[in-house]
Parts: structure tokens; C-alpha cells; sequence
């Protein structure tokens, strides 16, 4: 990963409005084999180049859902980052994410209830400049007053 933030909490009582953070991740061969194996996802449009190239992807992708993943590293990891709870996702997949990739994934908040702790963020995930994934995310958000 590269440009990044720095890993961490950010509690809800210093979270704002318009606050982002985002990552840089080359998506790899090796990514993808280790989520086809902790899934069990092991669509050859994923791992077999010669199946691949006769579907509409025209090669292999990367699963949507390891894509996904990065939004949910973001969460988990800055923002709010450490003891964040996720409450849901919703996510839209605009683009194919193929081996050899950088991602940016990025979340930015939209709501804050802070009586409730509950965070609404969007997400999106793009290469090259062009939206591969957005979506929404409410979570949890860690609190100083339960440290």
C-alpha cells in the first residue's frame, strides 16, 4: 500500500463532516489466489486466463468483493479505524478491477449521530481515475468514553 494515512482511531467525538481517508493497493496475483482461497470463491474467471478470455471481461478480474475489501480496510483501520463496528454495507460494482491494478479506495463521511455513535459514510473505489465501486457505509464509531 502506498500513500496512505496513518492506521489508528479516530473517535466520534473528533469525527467531522467531509472527513476522508483513503488507500493505494496494487491488486496481485497472489491477492487473488488468497481470496479465492479463504472464500472458497474460486470462479475460473478469476484464476483461469484461458477461461477468462472468453467471457465478457475478455481476462481475468479480480472478485468484486476483495475490491470491496479495501473500503473495508479504510474503515477498520482509519476511520474511524481500531474498534470500529460495521452496521452495513451497500455496494455497486461500475468496473472489472484486473491483476496488475492499483485501487484507490476512499470513505468519506456524510452523518454523524452522535448520540448514537453511528457513522454514514460514502465509499468508492476507482483505477485510473474511473469509479470501479461505490457505496454507502454505516458503522459503529469507537468513543473516548469507553476506553
Amino acid at each position: 500500500m502506498l500513500d496512505n494515512f496513518p492506521r489508528g482511531t479516530i473517535v466520534i467525538e473528533d469525527i467531522e463532516i467531509g472527513m476522508f481517508r483513503y488507500i493505494r493497493k496494487e491488486v496481485t496475483d497472489a491477492d487473488i489466489e488468497m481470496f479465492a482461497t479463504v472464500s472458497t470463491d474460486r470462479n475460473p474467471v478469476h484464476l483461469d486466463d484461458d477461461y477468462a478470455q472468453d467471457t465478457i471481461f475478455q481476462g481475468r478480474i479480480a472478485h468484486g468483493m476483495l475490491t470491496a475489501g479495501l473500503i473495508s480496510a479504510v474503515i477498520g483501520e482509519q476511520l474511524p479505524g481500531h474498534g470500529t463496528v460495521y452496521l452495513g454495507q451497500s455496494l455497486k460494482f461500475l468496473r472489472p478491477v484486473r491483476p496488475g491494478d492499483e485501487v484507490y479506495a476512499e470513505v468519506k463521511v456524510t452523518d454523524i449521530d452522535m448520540s448514537k455513535r453511528i457513522v454514514r459514510m460514502d465509499c468508492h473505489c476507482s483505477v485510473e481515475g474511473k469509479k470501479v465501486l461505490i457505496g454507502e457505509a454505516t458503522v459503529l464509531a469507537p468513543s473516548r468514553k469507553f476506553d
